[in-house]
């Protein structure tokens, strides 16, 4: 198991990552669903994405060995989150469907909104290479 998040694990999170966010970032339902979306149901779609790669992580990635492990456990989830989302901007950026500028909110919703996919991609795909 590892102990630590290499340039490998990195790089296999972003390939992940990368996989579902391009699909899912050239749909106009998303694009439009981000306007739409309220604010509670993107927190809950936020809650569900961290949770997932939490219970994934656990049982996939750890294999339930996590108990001495927390620290390191807390970090993949959030590193898988935090890279998946930076995949998710560089592709919304690259189709000019990220209004950071003009419409923040709309960004930051269709941010969360595609990460969630993306990040549960990004952690599948890191578990295939356990130590």
């Amino acid at each position: 198991m590892k102990l630590r998040i290499n340039t490998e694990d990195i790089i296999q999170i972003a390939i992940g990552a990368f996989a579902l966010a391009v699909p899912i970032s050239f749909t106009e339902e998303a694009w439009k669903m981000s306007v739409t979306l309220p604010f509670y149901n993107l927190l809950l779609v936020f809650i569900l994405s961290v949770t997932f790669l939490g219970f994934y992580a656990y049982y996939s990635v750890f294999q339930k060995q996590v108990s001495k492990r927390y620290d390191i456990f807390i970090l993949r989830i959030f590193i898988a989150y935090f890279i998946s989302a930076l995949v998710v901007v560089l592709v919304l950026l690259a189709l000019n469907k990220l209004p950071v500028i003009d419409e923040p909110l709309i960004a930051l919703k269709r941010l969360i909104l595609i990460t969630m996919p993306a990040s549960m991609g990004a952690i599948v795909v890191d578990s295939f290479n356990k130590e």
